[in-house]
């Protein structure tokens, strides 16, 4: 009678999504197998004969692959203009030397080209790259392939992260603070503290002062002896007070030549002063300038750097803010609470999907991945359900907005579709692979294993070399951009694990969206290799 229960559609889809999500959700030393889960579970229904429709599977790929190009857009297209582009040679280091060691693999152990490649996108840990894949070889041998080497590869880069700064016995923040920082550029602020030796200082306000319009440079906060007070307009400042100075190393050196000395900067202080990041998230602040929020004067803040895409940049009164946009702010704490729910949405219930935008750019992107492109020598591809909705959508999420099409969801609006997506899809593509799993495994058994495991290893230790022998990086910028080249948000939260810093976020963030773009390309040239 239940399995009869099972052949109703809906009850089917259901009952693989709650035993999929239970077994991804649970964990194991810290580790767990996330939307992989829905993968193994429908694989094992899939075996038995149970089959989610392939139109289930087709909706769910491109909601997930318009969620993941709205979201990556923005920041996918502002990297390249950057040294962010380091970042993307990582990336691009990382996923050929997969993609040229899948090919090897294949031929040297015979294994079937979609079996082969669904070993490079698990070894990856890239499910837009197994979405590629399917859509290029047809075959769902390709999550399979996925299937056997995810856990893998989500195990393989935790140790390599975790071992390697052991093996090496690196300190990993002093090994940070000696190294150039590949995040920052010309732009990109520093902070000094300059003691005040200039008379004609004495006894005037920041306001009659107006360093940062003379100088372009920010106080975000006044030392004087033992106590640390918030540098807003009406804020004195007196012959021998240490001013905490950001902005541009030029800009900092004429200023200290106008103001005073450079002394050690140190920030302990007993008054609860305290820096803070906040991210833009709120319509309401979205195109607006710094000076037109007037946070020093209504709120008692201080902005000291703004970071976009990856990259920090001085505070400019008036640049206009976007989505994403991180400020760093100094204040009090109630201040600063106070500020980050101007920026923060008030409410995470509230969503704005815009569903006449989402269905154009649906609509739009499956047209244009069935448009055949021609290429000289290998054939004819198409970009196909996965591909097209992918760079429209990286096209459009660059923008945020085009005509009538909107596409600057709140972060949970884009979580919810994405997650939904990608379960949808996961459903259907693991029940069309359980059907011959259990074939394949006794067939190809340890050179699956063997393949899988080569797979994975090769390009993490390829990204590596490249990110700390050749482009210099430190050990903490090469590891976080190691895990944005792998696509991998364990090794990731095993790197924050190690050091209390950002650098190894903005590392696996100004990665992530190149490896999340190549592997998906990738995916689907390789069917013309292996």
């Amino acid at each position: 009678m239940y399995i009869r229960l099972l052949e109703e559609p809906l009850l089917l889809l259901f009952f693989i999504l709650f035993l999929g999500s239970w077994l991804g959700q649970a964990k194991m030393k810290g580790l767990s197998l996330g939307s992989a889960g829905v993968l193994l579970v429908a694989m094992v229904f899939g075996h038995y004969g149970f089959q989610v429709s392939p139109v289930v599977q087709n909706f769910g790929l491109s909601l997930f692959i318009v969620a993941v190009g709205l979201q990556a857009g923005p920041r996918f297209f502002r990297m390249i203009r950057t040294s962010g582009l380091i970042f993307g040679i990582i990336a691009l280091v990382v996923v050929l030397s997969a993609s040229i060691t899948t090919i090897i693999v294949s031929k040297t152990l015979h294994l079937p080209e979609a079996l082969s490649i669904g070993l490079m996108t698990g070894a990856l840990t890239s499910t837009p790259g197994l979405a590629a894949a399917l859509q290029a070889t047809n075959d769902p041998l390709a999550s399979v392939g996925y299937g056997i080497a995810y856990p893998f590869g989500v195990l393989a880069v935790v140790l390599f992260v975790q071992l390697l700064p052991k093996l090496l016995k690196v300190d990993l923040m002093k090994d940070l603070q000696e190294k150039d920082n590949p995040v920052r550029n010309e732009a990109s602020p520093v902070v000094l503290t300059i003691k005040i030796t200039n008379p004609s200082i004495n006894k005037r306000t920041l306001k009659e002062l107006r360093f940062q319009k003379k100088h372009d440079v920010v106080i975000s906060r006044v030392i004087r002896g033992h106590r640390n007070i918030i540098a807003l307009n009406d804020t004195v400042l007196l012959q021998g007070d240490h001013l905490v100075s950001v902005g541009t190393r030029e800009a900092l050196q004429r200023f200290c030549d106008d103001v005073g000395m450079e002394v050690e900067t140190n920030l302990q202080n007993v008054d609860h002063i305290k820096l803070r990041k906040v991210t833009v998230d709120t319509d309401d602040i979205i195109g607006k300038s710094l000076k037109e929020l007037q946070l020093r004067r209504k709120y008692g803040v201080t902005v000291t750097r703004l970071e976009r895409g990856g990259i920090e940049y001085s505070q400019n009164a008036r640049m206009r803010l976007e989505r994403g946009d991180v400020l760093t702010i100094v204040s009090s704490e109630d201040r600063l609470n106070d500020v980050e729910k101007l920026f923060s949405n008030k409410s995470l219930t509230v969503t704005n999907v815009h569903i006449f935008s989402l269905s154009i750019i649906l609509l739009i992107g499956i047209i244009f991945g069935m448009i055949p492109i021609h290429l000289p020598g290998l054939g004819t591809v198409t970009l196909g359900v996965a591909g097209g909705p992918l760079f429209v959508a990286l096209i459009i999420g660059h923008f945020g907005k085009l005509g009538p099409i909107q596409a600057r969801y709140y972060q949970p609006s884009n979580q919810v579709i994405r997650d939904l997506g990608l379960v949808l899809f996961l459903a259907g593509a693991g029940t069309t692979a359980g059907q011959g799993i259990v074939e394949v495994v006794q067939t190809e058994g340890v050179r699956l294993v063997l393949g899988g495991g080569i797979i994975t290893i090769v390009p993490i230790v390829a990204g590596f070399l490249v990110a700390r022998h050749l482009f210099r990086l430190s050990y903490v910028h090469s590891l976080g951009a190691l895990c944005g080249g792998m696509t991998s948000t364990p090794g990731l939260g095993s790197v924050n694990q190690l050091v209390d810093a950002d650098d190894p976020n903005i590392a696996y963030a100004a990665a992530y969206p190149f490896a999340l773009i190549l592997v998906a390309v990738f995916s689907q040239l390789l069917i013309f290799f292996v």
